[in-house]
């Protein structure tokens, strides 16, 4: 049995994971972080934890490994128990015990244990495909620096040019304004006649159209009805294969999986702006975690399942 998979599967949805009689994985989110000294921008994520005193039995790692597994609720607990108890005995024997993509267990000199997470894995959903990326160091003062040392060097000056006035244009002015008075008095006598003339003309128009439209017969044959049989994706349990801050990147990927067989689909930004694509949206949980780990392990390992009801 893979307890760390069954428990990373979890750690998706849920903060906290409870292995009965040995100790719950905890989840914490953080807020994007910024490294002033390497000027590296982190993507807000889930902090994973492991506190040995919470180990009541809540039911929830059993629930999902019976479903998964296909067996009662009471064998999954008996499994369970006894992965516990063959873990406790490597812990005793100064092992240590690595859960995949979550971190690393074991006993100090004190007999406390200690926990190491590792971050193979941003368990916050919201986070999908955003990385960490490296910005280059803005120097404005050097530039400002730069710019200052050239004006001083070479300074502009502008002087205004002056221009003489030229009398014969006065008289041209004079000129073109009573040209302007003449023209106008004359286009609007003949605009006048035009739009008599139009009138006329439309309302003849008007007449002979409303004689024919009354002499007129129409015959509309039915057009026959077409049935179209469109299938519309359901569920809340969507498989992503990506996130993506431009929409035509997003367009291209789902154009991608349907070439290689998938019905992909958009399936809206999430609140970071980024534009997500499912290989597929499932009504049950079960269907939509056996089609998951077959994805993963024949097309792209880093898809993930998203729990949401869309609008």
């Amino acid at each position: 049995m893979q307890l760390e998979t069954y428990i990373s599967d979890l750690l998706y949805r849920y903060e906290c994971v409870t292995i009965p009689e040995f100790g719950a994985f905890l989840t914490q989110r953080v807020s994007a972080t910024i490294n002033d000294e390497t000027n590296t921008f982190h993507a807000p994520k889930k902090v994973v934890s492991f506190n040995e005193q919470i180990q009541q039995n809540d039911g929830l790692l059993a629930h999902y490994i019976a479903d998964v597994e296909k067996i009662p609720f009471e064998v999954a607990n008996k499994k369970i128990a006894k992965r516990v108890k063959l873990l406790k005995s490597y812990l005793t024997q100064g092992e240590t015990l690595t859960f995949k993509n979550i971190g690393e267990i074991v006993f100090n000199k004190e007999g406390k244990v200690l926990f190491e997470p590792t971050y193979h894995l941003n368990y916050l959903t919201d986070s999908f495909g955003l990385s960490n990326f490296v910005t280059p160091t803005v120097t404005r003062e050097v530039y400002k620096e730069e710019a200052t040392a050239i004006e001083k060097v070479i300074p502009i000056a502008v002087t205004p040019e002056k221009r003489k006035s030229k009398s014969y244009l006065k008289y041209a002015a004079v000129a073109l304004i009573a040209l302007t008075l003449g023209g106008f008095v004359a286009s609007n006598y003949y605009v006048n006649q035009i739009e008599a003339h139009n009138q006329l003309a439309q309302r003849k128009a008007t007449q002979e159209l409303d004689s024919k439209i009354q002499q007129a017969t129409f015959n509309l044959n039915p057009l026959p009805a077409i049935t179209l049989n469109v299938t519309k994706q359901t569920g809340n349990y969507h498989i992503v294969a990506g996130a993506f801050r431009v929409e035509e990147n997003c367009d291209k990927k789902v154009k991608q999986l349907k070439a290689d067989g998938f019905s992909a689909r958009k399936i809206g930004a999430n609140k970071y702006g980024l534009h997500q694509v499912a290989y597929a949206s499932y009504e049950g949980r079960l269907d939509a975690l056996k089609a998951l780990r077959n994805i993963k392990k024949t097309h792209n390992r880093d898809a993930w399942l998203l729990v949401k009801k869309l609008d």
